[in-house]
């Protein structure tokens, strides 16, 4: 396929981070962050997509991004 890229911009330059984040109830309160989870995201225009950390290798997580 050749239009693969961003869905919003069409670029094809992105990243990664890891984040942490709260769930709800006693774990929001006590700021327990059990939620871990790939961002990828578009360096042109930011456009992000999350990924759970546990159900996707992180060497996929950008074929996920663009489409593939």
């Amino acid at each position: 396929m050749s239009n693969k890229g961003c869905i919003k911009c069409g670029s094809k330059d992105a990243d990664t981070k890891e984040v942490a984040m709260t769930g709800t109830g006693l774990s929001k309160m006590f700021d327990i962050q059990k939620n871990e989870f790939v961002v990828v995201y578009c360096l042109n225009c930011g456009y992000s997509e999350f990924y759970n950390r546990r159900s996707s290798k992180a060497s996929n997580v950008l074929d996920l991004f663009f489409g593939g």
